[in-house]
């Protein structure tokens, strides 16, 4: 068959809502796209396990503790996933890795920032996970296969994170007057953030259309931003908070809420380097990677012994 003949089968796939495998011929800008997706969205899992874990020891009480340690764990479960779903287009884990640990890969522009209080743990989970949610529920449906399908979980792991982070918040707004200052405090400094973790608008995220069509993505950064800010407000008085933004207006025509500019030169600042927390947060993963080179030997030549153990038991049986 030829590339064109190839080509029409992908096309009829993608137009038909056929998931692509990894054995299926597709485009290399498709495999480019997906590589780059799929490992972000790996990193951002594992380099966002690093703000919370500096709470774990910290949590208010054992249940909260037992809580934020499931959290994590989970966390690093949904970057395994990913990175093995990124592994069948062709890519290494080392070599995401690499791109890690030398800057060259991005991951989400919301880990970048400090943890100062408790607080923070709620509206990580309310938040910045319900942007999550919001943006990751559509992928269960992605076009690719195996991201759809490890999709699938991390969602349902999403979900528990979200309503967990909102019951935290819930409990110190409900709270004495210095626990509802500490959750508005929190919400204050966290809710452009998580508008920023959608993306660029649309007419400045040149990748977004190429996703749309491949349908990687089903929903646009701007629908999905919008979403998100129909939703929290409702949220955010219900808990007798503040919305942080002076422009949130109803638009009856619309049917939506309006909101106010986003700092896009805050944005494109972060996920260039020069966030608050970007050098701590590489220089941490390049530490545990390399401190841990000899729990990976160790793992390997336990591998390998099994291995040998093994074909000399089935040499003798034979």
């Amino acid at each position: 068959m030829s590339t064109i003949d190839f080509q029409e089968q992908f096309d009829h796939k993608i137009d038909n809502d056929i998931s692509i495998e990894p054995r299926d011929w597709m485009p290399d800008d498709y495999r480019k796209t997906l590589i780059r997706q799929i490992s972000q969205h790996a990193h951002s899992e594992i380099v966002g396990m690093l703000p919370e874990g500096n709470w774990i020891t910290r949590a208010p009480s054992l249940r909260r503790k037992a809580v934020l340690l499931a959290k994590v764990q989970d966390e690093a479960g949904h970057g395994l996933y990913l990175y093995s779903a990124a592994e069948t287009l062709g890519i290494t884990r080392d070599q995401m890795y690499e791109q890690l640990h030398t800057g060259k890969a991005k991951y989400s522009s919301i880990f970048n920032y400090p943890t100062l209080t408790w607080a923070d743990m709620g509206a990580i989970g309310w938040l910045v996970d319900g942007a999550a949610i919001m943006n990751q529920v559509p992928l269960c449906r992605t076009s690719y296969g195996p991201y759809a399908r490890a999709m699938v979980r991390v969602c349902k792991e999403e979900s528990f994170h979200q309503r967990q982070g909102f019951e935290v918040m819930m409990q110190l707004a409900k709270g004495t007057p210095v626990q509802k200052k500490m959750a508005q405090d929190a919400l204050n400094r966290w809710w452009w953030p998580a508008l920023m973790m959608f993306g660029p608008t649309d007419d400045n995220s040149p990748n977004t259309a190429k996703s749309m069509r491949w349908r990687i993505k089903r929903f646009t950064n701007d629908e999905l931003r919008q979403k998100m800010v129909d939703v929290t407000v409702e949220q955010i008085r219900l808990l007798g908070l503040t919305v942080p933004d002076k422009d949130i207006k109803w638009n009856e025509a619309r049917g939506h809420y309006d909101f106010g500019v986003i700092n896009w030169d805050e944005f494109y600042a972060v996920i260039s380097g020069n966030g608050p927390c970007n050098k701590e947060r590489l220089e941490t993963r390049r530490k545990a990677w390399e401190e841990g080179q000899w729990v990976r030997d160790a793992a390997m030549a336990h591998a390998k012994k099994r291995a040998a153990r093994k074909a000399d038991e089935q040499s003798k049986a034979a």
